[in-house]
């Protein structure tokens, strides 16, 4: 079986139409024939998957309803962190590449078989640091995968591969890492995937927007300097929420001071107190009394080539929203002319993220 949407397996699986073993068995087939190419995956449990795929059905046999009952699962970092995909019938399948040995910019992933490349074109990172969970997902392996995001690394591979990808506001679920700034985060296909990944990770049920939502939208952040490309293809996109009725555009921009000695800080320890920091948080909190959402491309470049990105930041876009802790997501916003996806970044208010979803699922995500 190529692996579908997790809604329509877990459909599958509830129903005995499949069974969560058979779900197993094609999405191991798929990641076998297509892995060695892509490098993906660290490792792949398809033993230990094969227990956990029975024991899913074993419990729907015995009348539990598990909204992702079979659904294969792609994980970064411990699976520890991820029971409540577990609880809910998810089958972790392997662990993702992350960057290995040598790759010090964070941009790109080591798997079993070799580095991670771009399923888009192979020459080309797929971004990091949860580069294999966004391949995994982007290929077709499995149509939900988790990561982690300090300082973009969930919403630049998302860009980049061309899928959804959720950074959670700071602190909203169980964990983070010692310095506040990584989120947890998922990729996912489909809006009704994201939607119920997002309503088991945190109890809260997908709900509707009930007016139009006003936005500000920005390039760069007031200091950034974004290629033309990306951005223009991030305003499309922004133009298409607009379009679509659920989204106002108010005659407001955003000017941010630039974060990354504050985000440098406080990754080495330090508390980065004052400065920027303060500034933007301060920005911000002001920018959020008065519109819904914060508008921008996901990165101010294109994805780059597997030697690194020279001396350009593709988190210039992103970091801000790590020290200030708001949820965000990228959304597919097009094909550039090399060939690769860029996103578009949706910016929330703190504890709002199923705003963010219900966002999202205005726009397609399928740019194949």
């Amino acid at each position: 079986m190529t692996p579908g949407s997790a809604v329509a397996i877990s459909a599958a699986v509830r129903s005995g139409a499949l069974t969560a073993v058979e779900a197993l068995e094609g999405t191991l087939e798929r990641l076998e024939r297509l892995d060695p190419t892509l490098g993906a995956f660290q490792e792949v449990w398809a033993e230990e998957a094969a227990v956990w795929a029975r024991a899913v059905d074993t419990r729907v046999a015995a009348g539990e309803r598990l909204p992702l009952a079979g659904v294969p699962l792609a994980v970064k970092g411990p699976r520890s962190r991820w029971g409540a995909l577990v609880d809910a019938g998810c089958v972790p399948v392997g662990r993702t590449a992350v960057p290995g040995p040598g790759t010090p910019w964070q941009t790109w992933g080591l798997g079993r078989h070799g580095r991670t490349v771009n399923p888009w074109r192979h020459d080309r990172t797929p971004g990091g640091s949860s580069a294999g969970s966004a391949v995994a997902v982007a290929a077709g392996m499995v149509p939900l995968a988790t990561g982690s995001d300090g300082a973009g690394s969930v919403r630049i591979p998302a860009a980049w591969c061309g899928v959804f990808g959720l950074k959670a506001g700071n602190g909203r679920l169980a964990w983070a890492d010692r310095t506040g700034l990584a989120a947890p985060g998922f990729f996912a296909r489909d809006p009704a995937d994201a939607a119920v990944c997002w309503e088991v990770l945190s109890g809260e049920s997908p709900s509707a927007l009930e007016r139009p939502l006003d936005a500000v939208w920005s390039a760069g952040l007031g200091y950034a300097e974004a290629d033309a490309e990306p951005v223009a293809l991030a305003r499309a996109a922004a133009g298409r929420l607009v379009g679509s009725g659920g989204v106002r555009l108010i005659g407001e921009s955003l000017v941010l001071e630039d974060p990354a000695e504050a985000w440098l800080s406080v990754r080495a320890g330090a508390r980065a107190d004052g400065g920027a920091r303060e500034v933007n948080d301060r920005r911000l909190a002001e920018v959020f009394r008065r519109a819904d959402l914060v508008l921008t491309p996901v990165t101010p470049n294109a994805a780059h080539g597997h030697e690194g990105p020279g001396d350009r930041y593709s988190t210039a876009l992103t970091w801000a929203f790590n020290l200030s802790g708001h949820p965000a997501v990228s959304v597919p916003a097009g094909v550039g002319a090399d060939g690769c996806p860029v996103g578009l970044q949706i910016v929330g208010r703190h504890g709002e993220e199923k705003v963010l979803l219900a966002v999202a699922s205005l726009l397609s995500w399928s740019l194949r």
